[in-house]
């Protein structure tokens, strides 16, 4: 079905699962580990979901902010922590909007960076993927199969078969009584101290910007670009998206969330065209939230990782192909170095070393040019 530029259909379903492999694990923690409530977090990023597909009419990923998560898991945060750190990004980055930082830090921004960070996060994303598929090889093996069999068809996309497989997977695994302690349920209103959204910044905000001006600013307004041409979306509008948002979600309950370049990836390789996936996705966050916040934590952990794995590792290849363009010259080394530190340490650093090398390099030729 097409209403207007939006399309609602099998396809459109299947690209809006097609970036679940990176929700799955740290929602689980989130929720887990620092015990924020699961219906204000799915309600909160469906909503985003919904609103970001409205307006941009385009596949546009919400996705945990990973460096803020993993923290936050690893040191026990509590609720107010992460609502705090949330709001703390949402300040951040509508800065950078309204500074026009992410356009300037864009324009200085050679391909050859930009291609380093897509290959770095192919390579991260195929190597967590591989562990995930080390907990059932031959459900995996069977889930690359329908993957590379069914991912161009409109009527079994591959994401939704998997999906059910999973389901079928849960079943026979009497895994089914999760859904005995559901109920509606509606998000609440919470709130923080002032000292800890500082707080949050000094103990993982520092570390999270680099990371989201990579991944979810500049590599994600890249790959628009690449996917649909005639719909660019600049790097300032994406600042100014995660800073509305994160200014927002943290009262309802929601954790700090960003876009990405992985998650569109991901979109886009199952299938999805227009900003139908996200309203599709959205309204199926919203209605897990408020139907199933209770069973949420035990349908995640015991959906089989195998399948989550196989989707990963054919996203996180497909996003190391984009490096194909790379012409052999001078040009290669800075894409080289921010993929080999990217992996080595983590995408900040990556990007570091392939910006100094590339305006170094850059320096250096047109001296000799010169002389």
């Amino acid at each position: 079905m097409r209403i207007h530029s939006f399309e609602f259909n099998m396809r459109e379903l299947g690209g809006a699962m097609g970036d679940f492999g990176t929700l799955f694990p740290l929602a689980i923690g989130y929720i887990v580990v620092c015990g924020v409530d699961p219906t204000g977090m799915l309600v909160m990023m469906g909503l985003a979901n919904v609103t970001t597909g409205l307006f941009y009419r385009l596949p546009m990923p919400i996705e945990p902010m990973k460096v803020l998560a993993v923290v936050a898991i690893a040191e026990q945060w509590s609720p107010s922590m992460v609502f705090a750190s949330a709001f703390a990004m949402g300040l951040v980055w509508l800065f950078m909007s309204a500074a026009g930082v992410m356009g300037i830090v864009a324009r200085i921004t050679p391909k050859s960076v930009i291609r380093g960070i897509q290959a770095a996060l192919g390579i991260m994303l195929a190597l967590k993927a591989l562990e995930m598929m080390a907990t059932g090889w031959l459900l995996a093996l069977v889930s690359l199969v329908i993957v590379l069999t069914l991912r161009q068809n409109r009527y079994a996309p591959a994401a939704v078969v998997l999906i059910l497989l999973g389901g079928a997977v849960m079943y026979f695994n009497g895994t089914p009584d999760v859904l005995s302690g559901s109920m509606f349920a509606l998000p609440g209103v919470h709130s923080f101290a002032l000292s800890e959204v500082w707080q949050a910044m000094l103990q993982a905000g520092f570390s999270q910007i680099p990371l989201t001006a990579t991944n979810a600013v500049i590599a994600t307004a890249v790959l628009i670009r690449q996917y649909w041409p005639d719909k660019p979306v600049s790097e300032r509008k994406l600042a100014f998206n995660m800073g509305l948002m994160n200014l927002v979600v943290p009262f309802f309950g929601g954790m700090p969330m960003c876009h990405g370049s992985g998650g569109l990836a991901g979109q886009y390789y199952f299938g999805a065209r227009t900003g139908g996936a996200n309203i599709i996705e959205g309204m199926l966050e919203i209605g897990l939230g408020l139907f199933l916040g209770g069973s949420i934590v035990g349908l995640f952990a015991a959906f089989p990782l195998a399948i989550v794995g196989a989707m990963m590792l054919l996203v996180g290849i497909e996003l190391t192909k984009f490096a194909k363009d790379m012409t052999w010259n001078w040009h290669l080394a800075p894409m080289v170095v921010t993929l080999l530190v990217a992996v080595w340490t983590n995408m900040a650093y990556g990007f570091l070393a392939g910006m100094l090398l590339h305006h170094v390099g850059y320096r250096l030729s047109f001296q000799r040019s010169s002389t």
